[in-house]
């Protein structure tokens, strides 16, 4: 990535890590603009994406689910809740923790999303053509598996 200054020394130009940093950065821009469109952030979309695939969950197991921290969660439920995307309700076995349930406007407003982040991740791979983007998912998924749980 070339600044007014001119491009980066060699040696940082060819780090897989900083190139993979750097690709992360305008994935997460392109969908960040694709989501906005609807009014959502990635919070909102991975919260409602793991409702409707695993179903009503505690907001700390969702949390641990999406890799969205506590202090970020009770905002994404309410924000979430207020347009009625989501309800929550008492855990009935734990007064004090509330269970989070897709609802049927959420499972709707996600089938919306899930079409533009397929556009997103279109616009993302453009120059890739199609067994490329399956070689570089492969990839990518094998570095991650490697590595999960050796960091955390």
């Amino acid at each position: 990535m070339e600044t007014p200054e001119g491009p980066p020394p060699q040696r940082l130009s060819t780090l897989p890590s900083r190139l993979t940093n750097q690709a992360a950065q305008t994935a997460n821009r392109i969908v960040d603009q694709a989501l906005a469109q609807a009014g959502i952030r990635r919070y909102h979309y991975a919260l409602l994406a793991a409702l409707e695939e695993y179903g009503p969950a505690s907001q700390a197991a969702l949390g641990r689910r999406t890799g969205i921290d506590r202090s970020d969660m009770v905002a994404t439920v309410n924000e979430l809740a207020e347009r009625q995307f989501l309800e929550r309700a008492p855990d009935p076995e734990d007064r004090r923790r509330n269970i989070v349930t897709i609802t049927a406007t959420g499972r709707k407003e996600l089938a919306h999303l899930d079409r533009l982040i397929a556009a997103a991740q279109d616009a993302y791979l453009a120059p890739l053509p199609a067994a490329d983007r399956r070689n570089l998912i492969d990839l990518l998924t094998r570095i991650i598996e490697h590595h999960d749980g050796k960091t955390r």
